[in-house]
């Protein structure tokens, strides 16, 4: 994305904090951002694009930075899990998004729906993948369940909070405390073998959910953050970043990865042999390789 159209959307999303979304009209973008209609117009088809752009560039940088948080961490260690919750919430007030979800949900746009709505089941995703590494794989069946009441706590506590402080309520303390609720209810939840949702609903509501490999994402995570640590000193660090994140992204979140574009990328990692951990880059490279000639094998049989 060039500048100017990133200083365009970053004008946006300042006027969108202040008067709103709906109380924003084109012109005020145009006016606080110094460009033409007709530069607008042929950056975005209309402000709705705009926003959806917005969002989507917001939401892929809190993911990308809040699983940094993991990068050499032992998975299991629930403080982690805390802080990675902690830093997600934070970068949400900040950025305005708590109020401009509640402003935007209601507007008669499919792709704003989809967006917020692919978000969510996201999320609930994630913090699903977080219990199952932290609270173990025996646990499973249960922690979607587990998943989406304590999903439910955080918003209530957002919702509450909010009301009566605005901006200033307690995160790390709405955040300790869901936690510390949640671990009781899924060891309750787990010994009295209560469940209610099946994992594999995430097949039906993300299609790119691998419920044949289970332990995959787990793989793919640990191999790419992994990765990320021996990253540290180099002075490419960055290039090579944005290469993994793009193979995770494909690997998990594209229903048919495009296995040319895997392999350019890991073609691109090579150069960075000296800095990167030779054998966990050739794990990865089997494992996705592993991946893709399984979903290859599916294809044929279906």
């Amino acid at each position: 994305m060039n500048e100017r159209k990133m200083h365009v959307m970053n004008t946006a999303h300042q006027l969108f904090m202040e008067k709103g979304y709906q109380s924003t009209s084109i012109q005020d973008i145009l006016t606080y951002s110094g460009i033409a209609k007709g530069t607008f117009y042929n950056y975005f088809s209309s402000k709705n694009e705009l926003l959806i752009a917005l969002l989507t560039t917001l939401y892929q940088r809190i993911e990308k930075e809040r699983d940094e948080l993991l990068i050499g961490q032992d998975p299991a260690n629930i403080e982690i899990f805390i802080k990675q919750l902690e830093f997600e919430m934070e970068m949400n007030r900040t950025n305005g998004l708590y109020k401009l979800f509640e402003e935007v949900i209601y507007l008669n746009d499919e792709a704003i729906k989809k967006i917020i709505k692919t978000r969510s089941l996201r999320f609930l995703q994630w913090v699903f993948q977080r219990f199952t590494e932290i609270y173990g794989e025996e646990k499973r069946p249960y922690l979607l369940d587990c998943a989406i009441i304590f999903i439910g706590m955080l918003n209530s506590h957002i919702r509450y909070y909010t009301m009566v402080y605005g901006s200033t309520w307690n995160i790390p303390g709405a955040v300790r405390y869901s936690v510390e609720r949640i671990s009781k209810v899924i060891e309750e939840t787990a010994a009295a073998q209560a469940q209610l949702m099946d994992p594999d609903y995430f097949e039906q509501w993300l299609p790119h959910y691998d419920k044949k490999n289970k332990t995959f994402q787990q793989k793919l995570r640990q191999h790419v953050l992994l990765l990320k640590k021996s990253l540290k000193k180099d002075r490419n660090k960055e290039k090579w970043t944005e290469l993994l994140d793009f193979i995770q992204e494909e690997l998990l979140h594209t229903k048919k990865p495009r296995k040319f574009l895997i392999e350019s990328a890991f073609s691109a990692l090579a150069e960075a042999k000296n800095t990167l951990a030779a054998e966990e880059l050739q794990n990865l490279k089997r494992l996705a390789d592993s991946y893709i000639l399984q979903l290859e094998m599916l294809e044929k049989r279906e």
